[in-house]
């Protein structure tokens, strides 16, 4: 059974996939979870930190994610396409991690607000360049550790590669008629599990970049 805080950040998410976040009312989301308002208060304390709340945990889903995507088992040479993937069904899933990773936050979006006291004073969400630079590091540290260990820093490309490729497919969905017989339409699917249109792509520029050669250890992409 959620606790409490789970159920209001559910109630907020359920919330803002159906108005803006303008509109939102907090009492509202505490009669969806099932609490009182003032429980509601009591886990955040004002509608600017349940949306601290409601982004800081789709930050830390799309990490986990990233992290169950680069567990012990994966091989490397999937490593880079799997985290492409898993990025692009996070970002469909949530429009909070699309925001996270492109920075183009709606006027429907609940803004990341830093909160000047507490215990999160002055700590800001990463910017979309921090984030993927963090993703990549930690693809990096999970890849390593595979019996084909690769050298760091065309590893390190490969992962930024892959990252950017994602990204540029949150913002520039493929055609969903691309491909199609007879220029017939087929409906983007629906199910975030589903990216097959950019597979293929994202798979060739990933199996390329490994034959990349670089030599500084920290070379990234402009």
């Amino acid at each position: 059974m959620p606790t409490a805080r789970e159920a209001l950040l559910d109630a907020a998410h359920s919330a803002l996939s159906r108005q803006s976040w303008t509109s939102v009312r907090m009492v509202d989301v505490a009669a969806r979870a099932g609490v009182s308002r003032q429980t509601l208060y009591n886990e955040f304390g004002s509608k600017d930190g349940l949306a601290r709340a409601l982004i800081r945990r789709a930050a830390d889903g799309y990490l986990a994610g990233v992290d169950r995507t680069l567990g012990a088992d994966r091989r490397q040479g999937d490593g880079p396409a799997e985290l492409a993937r898993w990025t692009v069904r996070a970002a469909g899933a949530n429009v909070l991690v699309k925001a996270l990773l492109t920075g183009v936050w709606g006027e429907r979006l609940p803004r990341p607000v830093v909160p000047a006291a507490g215990p999160r004073a002055g700590q800001a969400l990463p910017t979309p360049g921090e984030l993927l630079m963090l993703v990549r590091d930690r693809a990096v540290v999970a890849l390593r550790e595979g019996p084909a260990a690769q050298d760091r820093a065309r590893l390190e490309l490969t992962c930024e590669i892959a990252l950017r490729l994602a990204v540029s497919y949150t913002l520039v969905p493929a055609d969903p008629a691309a491909g199609r017989a007879g220029g017939a339409p087929k409906a983007q699917a629906e199910d975030p599990e589903s990216c097959s249109p950019m597979t293929p792509t994202i798979t060739r520029e990933i199996d390329t970049s490994f034959s990349v050669e670089t030599t500084s250890s920290r070379k990234t992409m402009p």
